[in-house]
């Protein structure tokens, strides 16, 4: 008998043991639960207010977007605008450019004939003061001056020329020997 009520002993002893320690851990439990669920309370209280906050701000970047986006289709609507008015002045300046090749091939026909009638007319007169009797075309060239009467006497044949500036006054026969011998002293050489 006496094991058996050392056995008994024992049991109780070991559930009392058991107990006690389930009844530390509960306690335990409800002294730290207690905090953390006024905290899990807490913090579903604080989620929510913060929703509340976002939906204001969702609806204020909402419209900030929306307001964005009119800015943005203004802004297209505008550089839209603004290319054709590119493009219908680059059309323009084509043209104008079209119309001013056009007018300068017409002004560069129109130089082209009027030099070559000038230089036509000059040509006829060389020819005019080369037939006529050296005496008389000095007695011209003498009141010319000296840069006019040198371009003739330098489109004119050199026996011809000669013959004209032997009857020349000295003086006024070099003023022309200067101008004809430095008419190209300024053209470059290389």
């Amino acid at each position: 008998m006496s094991t058996r009520l050392k056995r008994r002993s024992t049991g109780w002893t070991s559930n009392a043991i058991i107990g006690l320690l389930l009844t530390s851990a509960i306690v335990r439990i409800g002294t730290a639960a207690g905090p953390a669920m006024a905290d899990n309370t807490v913090a579903s209280v604080d989620e929510q207010a913060p929703v509340a906050t976002n939906a204001a701000d969702t609806g204020t970047l909402l419209a900030a977007l929306q307001a964005r986006e009119i800015r943005l289709d203004e802004r297209d609507s505008q550089i839209t605008e603004r290319m054709q008015a590119l493009h219908a002045a680059e059309a323009e300046i084509e043209e104008k450019l079209q119309a001013l090749v056009v007018a300068e091939e017409r002004l560069s026909a129109t130089l082209a004939l009027a030099d070559g009638a000038s230089e036509t007319d000059l040509m006829r007169l060389t020819t005019v003061y080369e037939n006529m009797k050296p005496k008389e075309a000095a007695a011209l060239f003498s009141e010319m001056a000296p840069q006019f009467a040198a371009g003739f006497l330098g489109m004119m044949r050199p026996d011809v020329a000669a013959l004209i500036m032997t009857e020349l006054e000295p003086e006024i026969a070099y003023s022309f020997s200067v101008v004809l011998a430095g008419r190209n002293a300024n053209v470059p050489t290389d």
